[in-house]
């Protein structure tokens, strides 16, 4: 059982952790013992702040917010829109910026604009269902793949994709273009929301702090 005097922090591993940490640090939050790259602890503490830390794989950590085992998660805003969780989104923390986008070769653009029923080839299930169903009400059949979602269309499993685009180079090199954009995507901080309730002054000052803390940066 989680003991209520720690506030539980989950943290999605990598890159998104580590800039996390160095925002945290801004705001004098510190955790010395995550800089231990050799550690083998799951569970990282700061007795003085009361405050403790554990990383996640990046899809976990909207669940263990809703179940209470974090008060607070870090994430990118695609596994959120992606594992649809009865979570708080609170702060956008502005690092991990990318888009979720439709790509394809170009001629498939005829496709989306005509709102043919296409194979969509996609790591976003729920992403793709939203986007396609509900916003462009377009009849399409989703096919899940885990690894490079790029392969689809020039294989011709699927006309298009939904993926995640940063520079764009990789959908260059390989024919493929941006079709549509469906959202910006970036790092989020959300909240568990009972904690939200019994310990909202605590989590409110530190939404307060972080929102400080990136108006300083711009």
């Amino acid at each position: 059982m989680r003991d209520d005097k720690y506030l539980t922090f989950a943290l999605g591993k990598g890159r998104l952790a580590n800039k996390t940490l160095e925002l945290f640090e801004k705001i004098g939050i510190t955790c010395e013992e995550m800089k231990d790259k050799d550690t083998r602890k799951l569970i990282f503490v700061n007795e003085d702040l009361k405050m403790r830390f554990f990383l996640s794989k990046g899809p976990d950590v909207p669940t263990y917010v809703e179940y209470g085992a974090a008060d607070i998660g870090i994430v990118g805003r695609d596994t959120i829109l992606q594992e649809k969780r009865n979570i708080y989104e609170v702060i956008d923390l502005g690092f991990g910026k990318c888009r979720m986008c439709v790509c394809g070769p170009k001629e498939a653009k005829e496709l989306l604009n005509h709102h043919e029923l296409i194979r969509v080839a996609t790591k976003y299930p729920e992403i793709a269902k939203d986007y396609f169903y509900n916003k462009k009400h377009q009849t399409v059949e989703i096919i899940k793949l885990n690894g490079s979602i790029e392969l689809a269309p020039i294989v011709g499993l699927s006309e298009v994709i939904v993926d995640i685009v940063e520079t764009g180079s990789t959908l260059k090199e390989n024919g493929l273009e941006v079709l549509e954009e469906i959202c910006p995507l970036s790092a989020r901080m959300v909240v568990n929301q009972v904690s939200m309730k019994m310990q909202y002054d605590r989590i409110n000052k530190l939404i307060m702090d972080l929102k400080n803390a990136l108006e300083d940066k711009k």
